[in-house]
């Protein structure tokens, strides 16, 4: 079901744009191979653009996006296996972000295999802790208290550390 404004569409588009980092950093966190995640790529961009007219302005629009995207990657866990939307859209929304750095990359893909092990929710308050969100946007995004937040994420911790020693 699209939406017949060209300007909620193109408005829609640019936000993807502005974000789509957000979005495959999400994809990636949430699927196992380089095909699952394009599809989950897809089903958060599908999920975002059902949900995008009734975005109230209430929150940050990556607030609400982050939402969306983790509510999607962890129902994306549950069910198993993809159940592809197919949305037409730009090519460049698939392109992935370069890290130059063989090294860089290396630590990168060893930190996102360790937190891989993690559960659904630990995943999501780790990914959005390192996205730099501080606690009370982590609350508003996963609907925990900031105290219940801060002692997650000292488990959390624990845990990624536990598995580097």
């Amino acid at each position: 079901m699209f939406y017949n404004s060209n300007d909620t569409k193109s408005r829609f588009i640019e936000v993807i744009r502005e974000n789509q980092g957000l979005i495959y950093k999400v994809a990636k966190m949430y699927s196992n191979s380089f095909e699952d995640e394009q599809d989950l790529y897809q089903d958060i961009v599908y999920q975002l653009w059902k949900s995008y007219p009734s975005f109230r302005n209430e929150s940050k629009i990556t607030t609400w996006m982050y939402r969306i995207a983790l509510n999607t990657g962890i129902h994306y866990l549950d069910k198993g296996k993809k159940k592809a939307h197919h949305v037409a859209m730009d090519e460049s929304f698939l392109n992935r972000p370069e890290i130059i750095d063989a090294s860089e990359q290396e630590r990168h893909d060893i930190l996102f295999a360790r937190i891989k092990n993690l559960n659904d929710i630990e995943r999501g308050i780790i990914f959005l802790y390192l996205e730099g969100k501080s606690y009370d946007e982590i609350a508003m995004i996963t609907g925990f208290t900031n105290t219940n937040i801060g002692t997650r994420l000292g488990r959390i911790r624990q845990k990624l550390t536990s598995q580097i020693n």
